[in-house]
């Protein structure tokens, strides 16, 4: 459903609004979001999916009107018992710097929230400035630092250990 178009004269830009909504990320919607990450990240989303069938996690996708997954991300409930831990968000390249980022952090609050915590915590990349700026805009405050590592495919499907320094930030709710 396209609910506006607003056009340059010159006819180069244009300017589309559409609704999205916050779901549940499903296993059907994998295929739909290579856009996220390698096949790699994809296995790891699709672990995730498996845990969330369990309660220890929710897992969250902004969709447009035709139900396409355009931000994805994930809360983990088990990290602590205090907060409920951010992780593997992810915009579509083409929509970022479009508020789908802060839609889909407070919707990640709200089931937070929703499950009586009342603290949302989460860990950015010291090489991810911009991730970081989003973050404090919505309140996020740094409080230490630490290593992580996670596997990382390349072009030729070779698996690599991809090693960084995390800002770890949280944000009373």
């Amino acid at each position: 459903m396209l609910q506006g178009v607003a056009t340059e004269d010159d006819f180069t830009d244009a300017t589309v609004i559409f609704p999205v909504s916050v779901r549940d990320l499903l296993p059907r919607d994998l295929p739909r979001c290579t856009w996220s990450g390698s096949g790699s990240h994809l296995r790891s989303v699709e672990r995730e999916l498996a845990r969330a069938a369990s309660g220890e996690v929710d897992y969250l996708a902004v969709c447009t009107p035709e139900d396409l997954p355009v931000a994805i991300g994930g809360i983990d409930f088990q990290v602590s018992e205090e907060s409920g831990f951010v992780w593997q968000l992810a915009v579509h390249p083409a929509l970022q710097s479009r508020g789908l980022g802060t839609l889909l952090v407070r919707a990640a609050e709200q089931r937070i929230r929703d499950r009586g915590l009342r603290r949302a915590e989460l860990a950015v990349e010291e090489s991810n400035p911009r991730a970081r700026a989003l973050y404090e805009r919505l309140g996020y405050v740094a409080y230490g630092r630490k290593p992580d590592a996670w596997d990382e495919e390349g072009p030729d499907g070779s698996i690599r250990s991809h090693e960084t320094m995390c800002v770890l930030m949280r944000r009373g709710l």
